[in-house]
């Protein structure tokens, strides 16, 4: 009969606990296992590629969609989505401030971001009083700091 050896290093075990950056009681944002979800609901197809380009970069996912219908139907389905990045100008049978009215009745700790093509000042009075105002036209990750700012009013 054949005998088999294994060889046996001497490991050595660390028996204090784990540290964490958090403090006892803490909040931390609760992601999915997917990480960052950020759904992007734009109706210009380069403006949505040009969106998920900057949150990609940021090692973010995205899914996109090009009505508000369809980023509705996202958020009632139960994907996982931690931020909705939008377009201000939204057209269709559902708008803009229709849209963040229903997507934070069904998900109250949704961040929300509308970059607007225009002017930031002729955009603000669609946009919800909680959600974040950028002007697409400014410096290129501008979407992508959102974002982040986005997930951090939600921890906080």
């Amino acid at each position: 009969m054949m005998q088999r050896t294994q060889d046996r290093e001497e490991v050595t075990i660390d028996l204090d606990p784990v540290r964490s950056d958090l403090q006892v009681g803490a909040v931390a944002a609760p992601r999915s296992c997917y990480g960052v979800q950020v759904l992007v609901a734009g109706r210009r197809k380069q403006w949505r590629d040009e969106i998920n380009g900057q949150i990609r970069r940021a090692g973010y996912s995205a899914i996109s969609v090009d009505s508000a219908v369809d980023a509705l139907t996202v958020l009632v389905l139960g994907l996982p989505v931690d931020v909705l990045v939008t377009d201000a100008e939204l057209h269709g049978s559902l708008g803009l401030s229709e849209l963040a009215a229903e997507a934070r009745a069904l998900r109250p700790n949704l961040g929300i971001v509308v970059a607007c093509d225009s002017a930031v000042n002729d955009c603000a009075d669609l946009v919800p009083a909680d959600a974040l105002l950028i002007s697409s036209l400014g410096e290129e990750e501008a979407v992508a700091s959102s974002v982040r700012e986005a997930m951090a009013a939600r921890a906080g």
